[in-house]
């Protein structure tokens, strides 16, 4: 093994897996079979599985040298929105995904599970720790070199480009270009995160959905409301000032289309806006959440998810935000229980990109009229992150296919992970949003039962039959 310095970057290279060629400096650099653009989930996991497959990978991130206006590190598979990835119950379309892809040999998912925090049901991580081993494994990879710097251009080679809803202008101009489609662009918002011993836990209180009050037990902290103090919070809620949407705009100067917001990650005062019970019906909803104070349930509950291993953070769950940040430490101060919060993160909005694949793209998550180009992640619309780690996970096996003349592959659209990708590539147009694992993209059961969770095990028990046939049929992955 020796070392090389390929731009900027040294890498551990093992000879006898790669081939050398001389640049014009004279430095010894990679003979690349595939480009990956972008280190988030879908990139990661492309190159990971592309090199594990033998394919000699070179990883763009343009990280840290050009920051996006949300992400804040160097990591690859850096989680911006929220820390969860989602439903681990059997019947939950997300922990549906989960299997799925465990049984396809997702790394990710893999990282994910070994940087677990307590969410109840769901899967929820340390942020900081899954995304250093995520970077790690990438980096000692003997066939992956990452490159620290932006792509400004499409490569000429065989590539994926998993360049994320924040993919820089210039790339987004070379997409554009290149598709001769209009990028399609809305807005996303995150969460603010406070310190867990600023939180009033003499108002406040531990519990999941359906624990037993005495038992002091739940991965959730929640702030009750009663009626009043509910009707305050949304009053101040609707009526605090934004950041302009117009400096997100600057930052685009490519023409897209904006201001559309994704439904899942409507920000919070959009919501109150739209009914004084609209929050009360959604991330707010009590139900299961009695208060061990009072033996009562409360009229509203805002909730509280554990941020990283240590438990000293937590964020607000499903209260995404574009609030100045004064108004946000005013209204959210307004909450029963952060009185006297700190916040370490505030929340803000930032723009999301997606092509229109549905023309563009076939089943492989292959450009149709570009067979050696990819695409994969939220700029396909794919959304959520376990939809991302597959498309990920499925364009990589695409591409080494491509790249070894062999047959590309096609999910069967009764997988969840199959019919994600047929709806993204199938979608009309005029009604293409990012989709995120549910059971309405599945073909109807043929006999369905008449529960909703014994529908949802139906499903569950035909997709991983299934995939466990396309897998037999084709070997190991």
């Amino acid at each position: 093994m020796f070392s090389i310095v390929h731009q900027g970057v040294w890498c551990n290279i093992y000879a006898t897996n790669f081939g050398m060629v001389k640049s014009e400096n004279g430095v010894n650099e990679l003979m690349v079979d595939l480009t990956v653009i972008g280190g988030g989930l879908a990139g990661s996991e492309a190159a990971w599985q592309a090199a594990e497959r033998g394919i000699n990978v070179r990883l763009f991130e343009m990280r840290p040298m050009r920051q996006t206006g949300a992400h804040k590190g160097a990591s690859l598979a850096e989680l911006v929105c929220s820390n969860s990835l989602g439903s681990n119950l059997p019947d939950r379309s997300s922990g549906l995904l989960k299997e799925e892809l465990r049984l396809m040999g997702s790394l990710l998912l893999q990282m994910a599970e070994e940087s677990v925090l307590p969410a109840g049901g769901a899967l929820a991580v340390d942020r900081d720790v899954f995304a250093e081993k995520v970077t790690r494994r990438l980096s000692d990879h003997p066939r992956i070199s990452i490159i620290r710097e932006e792509a400004t251009s499409i490569p000429d080679g065989p590539a994926i480009i998993c360049s994320g809803p924040l993919t820089s202008p210039s790339l987004s101009q070379a997409i554009r270009e290149l598709t001769g489609k209009e990028n399609l662009a809305f807005f996303d918002a995150l969460a603010p995160i406070v310190n867990a011993d600023s939180i009033n836990m003499q108002i406040a209180y531990r519990a999941s959905r359906y624990t037993s009050p005495e038992s002091g037990e739940g991965d959730y902290i929640n702030c009750p409301f009663d009626r009043e103090q509910y009707d305050r919070f949304v009053d101040a809620l609707k009526d605090a000032e934004q950041i302009p949407l117009k400096e997100f705009e600057s930052e685009i100067q490519l023409g897209i289309k904006a201001g559309h917001y994704f439904e899942s990650c409507l920000p919070a005062e959009l919501m109150a806006r739209r009914g004084e019970k609209t929050l009360a019906f959604g991330p707010m909803r009590p139900l299961g959440l009695t208060n061990p104070h009072t033996g009562k349930r409360p009229y509203a509950v805002m909730q509280l998810r554990q941020d990283n291993l240590a438990g000293s953070l937590y964020n607000l769950v499903g209260f995404q935000t574009n609030l100045t940040y004064p108004e946000q430490q005013r209204v959210f101060r307004l909450v029963p229980g952060l009185e006297k919060a700190q916040f370490v993160r505030y929340g803000q909005m930032h723009r999301n990109t997606f092509i229109a694949s549905p023309v563009l793209l076939n089943t492989s998550l292959q450009l149709v009229k570009q067979p050696h180009l990819f695409f994969a992640g939220q700029i396909s619309g794919m959304e959520g992150y376990m939809g991302n780690i597959g498309a990920g996970l499925w364009a990589a096996l695409n591409a080494v296919r491509h790249l070894t003349d062999r047959p590309l592959l096609e999910l069967p659209v009764t997988v969840m992970a199959g019919a994600l990708i047929h709806y993204i590539t199938h979608c009309p147009l005029k009604d293409f949003q990012p989709m995120k694992a549910n059971y309405g993209i599945l073909p109807p059961l043929e006999t369905p039962k008449h529960g909703k969770r014994e529908r949802a095990m139906q499903y569950r028990e035909r997709s991983l039959s299934d995939l466990e046939r396309f897998i037999a049929s084709y070997g190991p992955l």
